[in-house]
């Protein structure tokens, strides 16, 4: 049965990679509005991208003001901005957040309108060129058909889809990553093993997207430890962004899993980053979700050195579950209690969190039937496991 398999319109990635694709940036448009936060101007960052720029001879305006997880008031006035300035391209520099923005963005230039108007339809119109530059190795938005962005009024995280939202260039240089502190790294980089592993065990994984896939897992145990460990280590950075991107673009064509469905409920509740909600749900979710797919997580086990041929799928299954729970303490992973989230409060809400995390489909790819009966039990667990 024949499968689409998407990609970004171009990849510049390596050491030196904006260097490379500073000569590039002339075709996209006459000028750009780059998406950022606060955070990416005052490391500077942003004024990298502003100098590739100038030297191009190329206008640009600065919108800085994504702030956390992106929402929907963000993307009214990114968008505000962006048609004031008379802009015709878009650059993010960030995490998912300002690549996410970016996109939300782009997709109301030609219509206007709120971003919440697209929940539960696919994105299809006109775009502006985008280019993507990640900052942190983890989030894969750089390489993907997807924008998450929180409906204040709802109190939701929408997980909105449509070919369109493709960055027409990613810049993938580990230089932005170096200045990732040790948190950072941690839960953008659990988030990538997340995309990864859920898009090989998915029921929507194809050829291609397992090649991506389980060549991530294998980069991520070797390089992540490091990376969290010596920031300045760059072959860990370098190996860790290829990671990332190798994670995006097989969730981007195999979907992801549990995690997700169940993290995006709590980031929208509580205000948790979302690779940080995604490690926070590893344990839980991988340990309900092996019964389905011993052949595939197995698999992972033996690429990643955990398990050999003598394991059965089984044992095999488990050894790799116990390499991924080992990597999360040793990345310090707080609990929910830890990070300061009230017991009676997350309980009172798990009927909310449970029913939003089915309705995003995202559970449902998982090789394993599951209720929302499961994902209420699941959520209660992660109180007492």
């Amino acid at each position: 049965m024949a499968k689409e398999f998407i990609v970004p319109g171009q990849m510049i990635m390596g050491a030196g990679a904006l260097d490379l694709a500073e000569t590039t940036l002339g075709r996209f448009g006459t000028k750009a509005m780059i998406v950022t936060d606060q955070v990416m101007v005052d490391l500077g960052n942003c004024g990298k991208v502003e100098s590739a720029q100038r030297r191009q001879g190329i206008p640009y305006t600065v919108y800085p003001d994504i702030t956390g997880e992106p929402t929907d008031t963000m993307i009214g006035n990114g968008l505000k901005k962006y048609v004031d300035e008379g802009c015709d391209f878009l650059i993010a520099l960030g995490g998912g957040s300002p690549i996410d923005s970016m996109k939300a963005i782009g997709s109301l230039v030609e219509k206007g309108g709120n971003i919440a108007d697209y929940m539960g339809k696919v994105i299809d119109v006109k775009m502006p060129p985008m280019i993507a530059v990640p900052t942190t190795a983890g989030t894969g938005s750089e390489a993907t058909q997807f924008t998450i962005i929180t409906d204040t009024e709802k109190n939701i995280k929408m997980l909105l889809k449509g070919k369109v939202l493709m960055p027409d260039l990613a810049i993938i240089d580990p230089q932005f990553t170096m200045t990732a502190p040790p948190r950072i790294t941690a839960a953008t980089g659990l988030d990538a093993l997340c995309h990864a592993v859920e898009a090989y065990t998915s029921n929507k994984a194809q050829t291609l997207s397992d090649t991506f896939a389980f060549s991530a897992v294998k980069r991520i145990f070797r390089y992540l430890p490091r990376a969290f460990h010596n920031g300045q280590d760059e072959e860990a950075r370098v190996g860790m962004s290829i990671a990332a991107l190798e994670a995006g673009i097989a969730f981007n064509n195999a979907s992801v899993t549990l995690i997700h469905g169940m993290s995006r409920p709590i980031g929208a509740l509580f205000h948790v980053a979302h690779g940080l909600s995604n490690a926070m749900l590893i344990k839980e979710c991988l340990g309900f979700a092996l019964e389905g797919a011993y052949d595939r997580f197995a698999e992972l086990g033996r690429g990643i050195g955990a398990a050999d041929a003598a394991d059965s799928d089984r044992e095999a299954s488990e050894k790799f579950l116990s390499a991924v729970v080992a990597l999360t303490v040793e990345l310090e992973t707080p609990t929910l209690e830890e990070y300061g989230i009230d017991r009676e409060t997350f309980f009172q809400s798990i009927g909310k969190m449970a029913h939003d995390a089915m309705e995003s489909g995202s559970p449902q790819n998982t090789r394993r039937a599951i209720t929302q009966k499961d994902v209420e039990q699941m959520y209660k667990n992660l109180w007492i496991s």
